[in-house]
């Protein structure tokens, strides 16, 4: 019995093209987006993001931001 080993490439479009089909493209998009390492720093980010706050007064921002904007 011989089998047929497609390319990656192959694949990869008939992965895509059924995961679509089945899932929508919005649903497919967020399925693939857990599987990315992302970019960039955050340690870095953060830092820098943060530099001029300490922690009581990020922990006192959260506490008073209202329920409808908290992520």
């Amino acid at each position: 019995m011989k089998v047929y080993a497609g390319s990656l490439s192959a694949i990869t479009q008939q992965a895509l093209a059924l995961l679509t089909k089945e899932l929508g493209i919005a649903d497919t998009v967020r399925f693939l987006n857990q599987f990315s390492t992302g970019y960039g720093d955050y340690t870095a980010e953060r830092d820098a993001l943060f530099a001029d706050f300490t922690f009581d007064e990020v922990v006192e921002a959260i506490r008073n931001k209202p329920d409808s904007q908290r992520a």
